[in-house]
């Protein structure tokens, strides 16, 4: 049907406005420079983008309207092989099939004015200034980088339809209102980003992670954006001579750069101890630990060396109250030893016949075998054919399943229990390191992936503080969802450093010192040192990615623990840490009662804040700082 000229007007119009498609062929760009847009089409304004290579510039352009949890023609299959997805969310089979617009069309979009939601807008101190539209639907569309400048020009048109309301939280971002709406009276706490019925974003994300973080996944990051700051932030205001008009800088081409940060100060020195080298002179007469603070310290300066791994592991990880004598701990492995193989006679009594009606325990069985054979096949305790580790491995995560039947067994476990079976050596207190690890990190695994979603965002939050402009930089790059830190956070950095790396890193984690969640501060470490590898790269979200994932095996243990406790150092010593900040540090805790004023929750956590400071500072000495 041919476009009524009649019904069609063009408003506003620029060149050079980019659209970064993340196509990863040879014969195709990786960026489409094209022509934003304002139209309207028989009276309702619409905002078009459409490629320099399609000529017919009245033609309609494709409507935009994925629906949730679809990948649309974003086709991107995975061969995992025996791996989990989310063990290789960098390996594609083929690459996406989107070909050039003018062959297909797909890449350009038209969103009614009506449909818009949200606009983000950020602009890196040397780098292009960049757009993130959201619709009502909660459908990000692929950000719009203004080579030639001109975003202050569609602003200004855009205000003949819409109120751009900013966000008391974030300077860059806007919510969308219709002249005539009542809604911009609603406050901001109502933009409920997250809440698109899709629960299951993170499970969503394992089963295809690219679909996923192009589609439902990645609009929170615009969220969490929005978090960091406290509720009590000065709201930035809409300049005196255009009040509906957002702030901008006097600088073409648009944006000032608006760190919604805040002013951390130097990041301190930090150096490492030695690893604990003695156990005995810390036992009493009885057999108990007489500073368990004290070998917490030194395991989270130095970690352990190996032939006290077996024995300060137990008490890490709650087989062994630190307070136990010897003849209690006795008692201790006699009574676990019993609880366990009762628990172990229970799956290994079941005949063929009976698992045949058991699809819940076959399925286990058939995915603990699986794993098994290819976890830590390079260690020679589970290297080779029949090897008597492979049958430990196999029997104690078989046992779990009995132990904690609801969780089962899901794909990443194997790989927190081979590093116990290897230094414990046994099969009765392997185990029980294992559910205390579990104690830690078992809703990592739970079908829901809450705990994975708020991780994620305390991670985003905590790398928003820190270096706002790498945080630009990935949300420009469809990378903000910070998607390619699952497979970290999941199971503790296990497939990012050797075995024998990870022996300590784990154990400096089980100490628990500074904070519960220091894992993300390591992340955060890491994601800082390669910052100057992605910033002004030519990096997309494919090969970020890819990049993120080749980290592998190359990076050193030490430098990122001396950079995660830096980091934690320079947070806590900041006098005006944001409330979301404080809380992922563990150093403040939101009021339960509805009746605390704003004025004693900000007193409140001016002294948890103090307190956080003199502990992190109270103690110290040449091997580093002491934390309580």
């Amino acid at each position: 049907m041919e476009q009524n000229v009649e019904d069609y007007k063009l408003i506003f119009e620029k060149e050079g406005v980019y659209l970064h498609t993340n196509v990863r062929r040879s014969h195709l760009d990786t960026t489409l420079p094209g022509f934003i847009r304002i139209v309207e089409r028989a009276g309702l304004p619409a905002l078009e983008w459409s490629p320099l290579e399609d000529e017919g510039r009245s033609a309609p352009a494709v409507l935009y309207s994925k629906k949730d949890g679809e990948g649309g023609d974003e086709d991107t299959n995975f061969d995992p092989g025996y791996e989990p997805d989310w063990a290789v969310i960098s390996t594609v089979k083929k690459d996406r099939e989107h070909v050039p617009v003018k062959e297909s069309g797909q890449w350009s979009f038209s969103l009614p004015l009506s449909e818009l939601y949200s606009l983000r807008r950020a602009r890196f101190s040397l780098g292009r200034n960049f757009l993130v539209l959201t619709s009502r639907g909660g459908h990000p569309l692929p950000p719009l980088h203004f080579h030639r400048g001109g975003t202050r020009e569609l602003l200004r048109a855009l205000q003949r339809y819409i109120i751009l309301d900013p966000s008391p939280v974030d300077g860059r971002l806007f919510l969308a209102y219709p002249h005539d709406s009542g809604a911009l009276s609603q406050s901001f706490d109502k933009l409920h980003l997250l809440d698109d019925g899709g629960s299951d974003l993170v499970s969503r994300f394992i089963q295809d992670p690219y679909a996923t973080t192009f589609g439902g996944f990645s609009k929170v990051t615009n969220f969490f954006r929005a978090a960091i700051r406290p509720p009590d932030s000065p709201v930035h205001l809409r300049t005196a001579q255009d009040p509906s008009l957002p702030p901008q800088s006097d600088e073409e081409p648009g944006f000032e750069l608006i760190n919604c940060g805040v002013e951390l100060g130097p990041r301190p020195e930090v150096t490492r101890g030695q690893p604990l080298d003695k156990w005995d002179e810390f036992l009493d007469a009885e057999g108990r630990v007489t500073n368990p603070e004290e070998i917490k310290q030194l395991v989270f300066r130095g970690g352990i060396i190996p032939s006290l791994r077996r024995d300060v592991w137990k008490f890490l990880l709650g087989f062994y109250p630190w307070n136990s004598t010897a003849k209690e701990r006795e008692d201790i492995l006699r009574v676990k030893t019993d609880e366990y193989f009762r628990m172990k006679v229970q799956w290994k009594s079941v005949s063929e016949e009976q698992e045949m009606r058991n699809s819940l325990l076959r399925g286990y069985r058939s995915l603990i075998e699986r794993d098994v054979s290819r976890t830590d096949r390079h260690n020679t305790f589970f290297s080779g054919n029949d090897n008597p580790g492979l049958t430990l491995l196999n029997d104690v995560l078989m046992t779990y399943c009995m132990y904690n039947f609801d969780l089962g067994y899901v794909q990443g476990m194997s790989d927190l229990l081979s590093p116990l079976l290897f230094i414990t050596q046994n099969e009765v207190e392997s185990f029980w390191c294992l559910t205390g690890f579990m104690e830690l990190v078992h809703q990592n695994f739970e079908e829901s992936q809450e705990a994975m979603k708020k991780q994620l965002l305390q991670l985003s939050i905590l790398l928003k503080a820190l270096d706002p402009e790498l945080c630009d930089f990935l949300d420009s790059q469809d990378s903000g969802s910070l998607c390619f830190c699952f497979r970290w956070l999941l199971i503790w950095f296990k497939r990012e450093f050797s075995f024998e790396d990870i022996l300590t890193l784990w154990e400096v984690q089980w100490s628990s010192l500074p904070c519960d969640n220091f894992h993300l501060l390591i992340a955060c470490s890491i994601l800082e040192s390669q910052r100057g590898e992605l910033i002004g790269s030519d990096h997309d979200f494919n090969t970020i990615l890819k990049h993120i994932n080749e980290l592998t095996m190359k990076l050193d243990l030490q430098t990122v623990l001396r950079g995660a406790e830096a980091i934690y150092l320079q947070l806590v010593q900041c006098k005006e840490l944001p409330l979301k900040v404080l809380q992922v540090l563990g150093l403040y805790v939101p009021p339960s009662s509805e009746e605390d004023s704003p004025d004693s929750q900000a007193s409140e956590t001016q002294r948890l804040l103090g307190q956080s400071q003199a502990g992190a500072s109270c103690s110290t000495s040449a091997r580093g700082p002491t934390y309580h």
